[in-house]
Order: C-alpha cells, then structure tokens, then sequence
C-alpha cells in the first residue's frame, strides 16, 4: 500500500486532472481514491493524507464532499501529516476563494493531524478566503479559471515543497 492517500472531488474533471499530475510526480507512494465511493475506513490507513476540493459557488464544498465530510470528520489523524489541493476562481468569486478547503480544515483541524504543504498567497488576486491561516492557504492553490498557464509549475513546486515536509 502507498503511504500518501490522495482523496478528491470532481464535478467537471479539473480537480481529478490536477490531483493525477499530483501523483505522477508522487509516484508509485501515492494513491489516489475518489470521495464519491470512500469511507473513514479508507483514509484511515495512510500516514500522510492529501484532501483536494474545488469550491463550488459562493463558498461551498463540491457535490461529492458534501456526502464526505462527515467520513472525514470520523479519521483517526493522530500521527497522520495531512494537506490540501483548492481549486477556485479568484476573479469570479473573491470573497471565497479556496474556501472549501478551509471548511475541510475546519471539521478535522482539531484532530491530532500534523498540517504540511503551507502555500503562500502571492500571485492570487483575491480579497478573502476561510483558506488562509497564518497568512498562507492551507496547501496548493490552482485558479485554472484565471492562471492556467501557472498551474504545471505550482504543482511542480509545491510536490516538492511537500516531499520535503513528509
């Protein structure tokens, strides 16, 4: 079994497109499960953890993580590092980029994870995100909506970033 579980919702492909190139450059370490057909019990078994949701509308989880967030309030993350991947658009919706990632974070900030994958907020034109702690998001960003031509090189850094912190 691999050591990293990468769990995604995706409505329209982007998330899972990302979270694929993600795991490519993981390699064989990382695995990557759907959050449609996925349950506490199969997040449970990896040290390190990588959640990965677009925000939907104004602010909102994406359809299949709102029939998840439950299972994952229910993990057991003592000694687990988890991170994240949000997916947003930051000309569009401003005042709540990324912030279904900080709803996740949340639900299971108070459960014992160790938190990896800080990302810095330069370069993103937006005026509030629930993302944001201590001045950086939570994990990796991409605005494929506005900044598509950024996105192979974020994912690029920040797998290393995280390989680093695991």
């Amino acid at each position: 079994m691999a050591n990293i579980g990468i769990f995604f919702g995706s409505t329209e492909g982007n998330t899972e497109r990302i979270v694929n190139q993600i795991q490519q450059l993981l390699g064989d370490d990382a695995e990557l499960n759907n959050v449609n057909s996925t349950t506490a019990d199969d997040v449970q078994p990896y040290p390190v953890v990588i959640f990965a949701c677009p925000t939907w509308d104004i602010g909102q989880l994406q359809e299949d993580w709102e029939g998840f967030i439950d299972e994952a309030e229910k993990v057991d993350y003592a000694g687990k590092k988890v991170s994240y991947v949000g997916l947003g658009d930051a000309d569009g919706y401003p005042d709540t980029f990324i912030d279904a990632v900080g709803i996740i974070h949340d639900r299971i900030k108070d459960k014992g994870a160790s938190f990896i994958g800080a990302w810095p907020t330069e370069g993103y034109n937006f005026s509030a995100s629930k993302a944001v702690v201590d001045g950086k998001f939570l994990g990796l960003v991409i605005d494929e909506e506005n900044q598509k031509g950024q996105t192979a090189s974020r994912i690029e850094k920040w797998v290393g970033q995280l390989k680093s912190e695991i």
